[in-house]
C-alpha cells in the first residue's frame, strides 16, 4: 500500500490547454477527474467528461473518434456510457490507465494532429450542466473525526470524552442512496417530527445544518461474505468527491434514541460532480496522526503498518456561506471553516475494510461517506452545530445577519484543495446547494 505516483503526477508537465497551466485552476493536467455531463441548452446525451482547466473534454467523443486506441475494448465502452459505474467496475488500476492515455492526449507535447483532433471535443465547463457522476446502489456514512465526535459530544455534557467504542471501530449508518443529488440542486426545508412542551410536533426543521464530508466511491466490488483485507483495501476506492450531508438536528435530536438518524438525514445529501481518482491523490497521502497515549487501539482486523504511513490525505476542506442579503449587497461568500482531512481519526482503507469484516459486499459505484471533517477549534468545525454550540452562540456575518442554523435562500458552497512540496495543486470543484422554504 505504499505510495505509488507516476508521471500523470509530474507538476513540470504542462498542457496544450492554457487555462489548465495558471496557478489558482482546479483542474490542472495533474489532476483528470471525472464527470457526467452534457452541453447546456441542447438536451443533448448525459457524457463522461474529464476536467481541464476550464474546458470538459468529451470522454466518450474522443474513444468515437479512435484517440483511445490504448485501451481495452471493454474499456474504451465504458467511457461511453451515460454513468461512471461501469468505468469504475475495472477498478482503481484500470482507471489509472485511463487517466494515462487522457494525460498523453492533453500535454502540451501531444502531437499537433491530435491536439487538432481533440478539439472539437473540447467543451466550455460554463457551457456544460452535470448529473450524478454514478448510480449509487448502497450509501454508508461514518463518523470518523475524532473531533467531532468530541465537540458533539461535549454539547450535551462538557466533561464528555469520546464514545467508548469509537477507538475500536469506525462507526456509520445506512443512508439514504435516492436523495443524493448533484452539486447546484435546491434543498427544500424537510418536515419531521419535532420534540414539544407537551407531545411531538411534525413541521419544518427549525435546525437545518450542513456537514463538510468526502465521499469515497468504490470502484472494485467485493464478494458476498469474504471480508476485504486492510492491506488490499486501497485498490477497492476508485476516486473521492466533496458531499454534503444536510442535516436537520431538531428532527434527529427527536429519532436518534435508540436507533439513530432516519426522517433527519434523509431527505437529501449533496455531491460534487467531479470524481478525482485515486491516482491523482498519490502525491498528497500522509501519515496517519498517532494517537494519544491514553486512547486504545483498533481491533486488530484494521491494523496496517503502511496504511498507518501512508493512508491519510492531505485534503484542505471549506465551507462557505451566501445569504439572500450577501448576494442583494453582492458580498463574496463568508468562509465559515476550513480543516484538513489528514486529521480524521479511521482511513479510507480502514472503512473499507470495516465495512466488509461482517462479509458485506461492496458493488462498483458505492458511496462511503467519511462523516463531518472537523479540527480542533472553531475555525476548523465542519457543521453549524459546532460552530454555534449547538444554536447558543450565534455567528455573525459581515451583513450584522446572525445565524445559528440555516434559513430560507442561504447557500453552503463546499470546496478543497490538496497542495504538497513538489507536487502540483489540484481541486475538487464545488459542492453546492441552496435552501428553498418547505414543501406542502
Amino acid at each position: 500500500m505504499t505510495n505509488s505516483s507516476d508521471e500523470t503526477c509530474d507538476p513540470s508537465i504542462t498542457s496544450w490547454v492554457p487555462s489548465a497551466n495558471t496557478s489558482d485552476t482546479d483542474f490542472p493536467l495533474q489532476n483528470l477527474p471525472l464527470a457526467v455531463v452534457r452541453e447546456s441548452p441542447s438536451g443533448s446525451p448525459w457524457r463522461i467528461g474529464v476536467a481541464i482547466g476550464d474546458r470538459v473534454l468529451d470522454l466518450g467523443g474522443c474513444a468515437e473518434d479512435g484517440l483511445l486506441p490504448s485501451l481495452s475494448h471493454e474499456l474504451r465502452d465504458a467511457v461511453t456510457q451515460p454513468t461512471l459505474n461501469d468505468v469504475m467496475t475495472f477498478g482503481s488500476t484500470h482507471v489509472g490507465r485511463l487517466r494515462q492515455a487522457v494525460h498523453a492526449l492533453l500535454r502540451a507535447d501531444a502531437p499537433r494532429a491530435t491536439q487538432t483532433s481533440l478539439a472539437r471535443r473540447l467543451l466550455d465547463a460554463e457551457s456544460v450542466v452535470y448529473a450524478l457522476p454514478a448510480a449509487v446502489g448502497n450509501f454508508t456514512d461514518f463518523f470518523s473525526s475524532a473531533f467531532h465526535a468530541a465537540n458533539v459530544a461535549r454539547l450535551r455534557n462538557p466533561d464528555a470524552t469520546l464514545p467508548s467504542n469509537y477507538p475500536y471501530a469506525p462507526l456509520a449508518y445506512h443512508a439514504r442512496a435516492s436523495s443524493l443529488v448533484v452539486s447546484g440542486t435546491d434543498i427544500p426545508r424537510p418536515r419531521g417530527p419535532l420534540r414539544g412542551s407537551v407531545a411531538p410536533t411534525y413541521q419544518p426543521t427549525d435546525r437545518l445544518d450542513y456537514e463538510v464530508e468526502l465521499g469515497l466511491f468504490v470502484g472494485k466490488g467485493s464478494a458476498f461474505g469474504v471480508p476485504v483485507r486492510i492491506d488490499e483495501a486501497r485498490a477497492h476506492l476508485v476516486g473521492v468527491c466533496l458531499l454534503n450531508d444536510w442535516s436537520a438536528r431538531d428532527i434527529q435530536a427527536f429519532e436518534s434514541q435508540p436507533l439513530g438518524p432516519f426522517l433527519s438525514k434523509s431527505f437529501a445529501t449533496t455531491i460534487s460532480p467531479w470524481v478525482v481518482t485515486a491516482q491523482a491523490l498519490e502525491p498528497f497521502r500522509v501519515p496517519v496522526p498517532p494517537r494519544a497515549e491514553d486512547v486504545a487501539p483498533p481491533l486488530a482486523h484494521l491494523v496496517d503498518p503502511e496504511d498507518q504511513a501512508h493512508g491519510a490525505w492531505a485534503i484542505t476542506l471549506e465551507v462557505r456561506l451566501t445569504t439572500r442579503t450577501m448576494r442583494e449587497m453582492y458580498l463574496a461568500p463568508f468562509r465559515l471553516s476550513q480543516a484538513d482531512a489528514r486529521s480524521l481519526f479511521w482511513t479510507p482503507a480502514q472503512l473499507v475494510t470495516h465495512q466488509t469484516s461482517n462479509g458485506c459486499n461492496l458493488q462498483p459505484g458505492d458511496l462511503l461517506g467519511t462523516g463531518t471533517v472537523s479540527g480542533p477549534d472553531r475555525g476548523s468545525f465542519g457543521s453549524l452545530l459546532e460552530i454555534t454550540r449547538g444554536g447558543r452562540e450565534p455567528l455573525t456575518l459581515p451583513t450584522g445577519e446572525q445565524r445559528r442554523f440555516l434559513e430560507d435562500d442561504d447557500e453552503v458552497t463546499l470546496s478543497a484543495f490538496c497542495s504538497a512540496p513538489g507536487a502540483a495543486r489540484i481541486g475538487f470543484g464545488e459542492c453546492r446547494g441552496r435552501v428553498v422554504p418547505a414543501r406542502t
